[in-house]
């Protein structure tokens, strides 16, 4: 039997790093499951979103353009956006910015088939007016949302 004992000498410090670096690389896995495992797609489907709720009527913002005053109409019921237009389009204006015109028929035709301000696409030839045609146009809308959402809260102190 010539049996050689061999000693082992385990420092504390290195155990506690071992563990640490072990719990570690275990969390890492989970997470790493976590986010690639497939998520259930019939739970996602039946979630709808929800529809944009206006206070039926016409609200108006006015753009300044070089001391001329346009206005921009937003016609909208319930829950969808019927007509925008613009009223007050003076010649000068027209003559000033001929992009105005156009920019504006290609943004509406887009907001009415879609519903919604979101994925608008344009040129960017005209990327600074029809900007500036959106942020008129949001805040119209966000007149008459605000206008359902306080109509809405009237409602609920009746009840």
């Amino acid at each position: 039997m010539n049996s050689k004992t061999k000693i082992v000498v385990l420092h504390l410090k290195e155990l506690i790093y071992t563990g640490i670096f072990a719990a570690l690389g275990i969390l890492f896995i989970i997470l790493l499951i976590i986010m690639f495992l497939p998520r259930n797609k019939d739970k996602d489907s039946n979630i709808t979103p929800p529809a944009n709720s206006y206070m039926p009527g016409v609200y108006t913002t006015s753009l300044v353009l070089n001391d001329n005053v346009v206005d921009i109409e937003v016609a909208v019921d319930a829950s969808s956006i019927n007509d925008i237009r613009m009223v007050n389009l003076d010649d000068a204006v027209t003559a000033m910015y001929p992009l105005i015109e156009p920019t504006f028929e290609d943004l509406v035709s887009q907001i009415c088939e879609s519903q919604s301000l979101d994925g608008l696409t344009y040129s960017d030839d005209n990327k600074y007016t029809s900007l500036v045609l959106l942020d008129a146009i949001k805040a119209s809308l966000q007149k008459a949302e605000a206008a359902a959402a306080s109509d809405n809260q009237a409602v609920e102190l009746e009840d």
